[in-house]
């Protein structure tokens, strides 16, 4: 995630400055295809499923494309630009496309095994949904920690049951709670949500309603993305048929500093805002670049005086809707 460049700290714990702490040097994600599917678009003997109604892939994974290249070379190519470009010395590994736990474990292990072949990786994350993982799946991802740092990221998107169901979602708030339940359980494992504010339907209440979920939750990051209309798509139908009114830019840097606001510190901000090809993106079409939203970002935390966590804790793990019907202790030091 690119940062602002100001000289007053950031508001927000940055997830590249934890990666600095961390690794103690330069560390940047090279976004993989790995040639999965989605359960939700392509289900059990070739059923093609609804989809989300906002989602093309092309539009937010760079990485994909009808015939990725090897693994080897892409894996090798971002090593490559990631010190040309930042002097990077390190790389986490990020299966990104579609959903990347959506196969047998065998099939998985086959494909995350490429990176062993590269010492420069020195993490993997897992872009995948909550009802795609299960059981024998964390335990093949917890396998990975005794190298790696692992993360898995799930895509929640709204803690509104009637928005999920709006934008065919095609899981349910409680599948998610449920997953994180069973994850938490995997200490060695880290856990990032995503999450996409202005989608059709929201308005203030349910989006700051999702932070304070996710404030109660033992989730060590978050990433925060802008609704996007992309060409194509059925949310683009609704936008074109005046359905759908994309939020102003202004709004947006008001509604990510309420969100901010009310998760803990504790909680890594992985990305602040999204990004779309010009070519494919319909609304909104900000006069703002991705960094000057950054900016706008932290200059409206700085005018409001307030940071990341300032009205928070919020409501407790407990607290929070999440009852696990296994307590564990051990989900609670997540968060410290």
């Amino acid at each position: 995630m690119g940062l602002p460049r100001m000289r007053e700290p950031l508001r927000y714990n940055a997830f590249s400055t934890y990666l600095r702490e961390r690794f103690g040097k330069r560390i940047r994600k090279i976004p993989l295809d790995a040639g999965f599917g989605c359960p939700h678009r392509n289900g059990p003997g070739g059923r093609q499923g609804p989809g989300c109604t906002y989602c093309s892939n092309d539009a937010f994974s760079p990485s994909s494309r009808p015939e990725p290249p090897p693994l080897e070379e892409q894996i090798a190519a971002g090593i490559r630009r990631g010190r040309r470009r930042c002097n990077a010395q390190g790389f986490i590994a990020y299966f990104q496309a579609f959903s990347n736990t959506y196969g047998p474990v065998p099939i998985l292990r086959e494909r995350y095994d490429v990176i062993r072949r590269f010492p420069e990786i020195r993490a993997l994350a897992v872009g995948t949904r909550p009802d795609c993982v299960d059981g024998a799946v964390l335990d093949f991802l917890e396998s990975y920690c005794a190298e790696y740092e692992v993360w898995i990221e799930y895509g929640l998107q709204s803690a509104s049951e009637e928005t999920l169901l709006r934008i065919r979602r095609g899981h349910t708030v409680a599948a998610f709670l449920e997953t994180i339940e069973k994850t938490a359980r995997k200490p060695n494992l880290k856990i990032c949500v995503h999450v996409i504010l202005g989608l059709p339907g929201e308005g203030h209440a349910e989006m700051t309603a999702t932070a304070r979920l996710l404030a109660g939750l033992p989730v060590h990051g978050v990433k925060i993305h802008h609704c996007h209309v992309i060409r194509g798509t059925p949310l683009a139908e609704e936008y074109l048929r005046g359905e759908v009114q994309p939020m102003a830019c202004s709004t947006y840097v008001s509604c990510v500093c309420d969100f901010l606001e009310l998760l803990p510190w504790q909680i890594t901000v992985q990305r602040l805002v999204g990004e779309a090809p010009e070519e494919l993106l319909l609304a909104p079409r900000w006069d703002r670049t991705k960094a000057q939203v950054l900016e706008d970002i932290q200059t409206e935390l700085v005018r409001r005086e307030s940071r990341q966590g300032a009205r928070g804790p919020g409501v407790s793990y407990q607290g929070s809707g999440f009852r696990p019907s296994h307590p564990d202790p051990k989900t609670q030091s997540l968060r410290k």
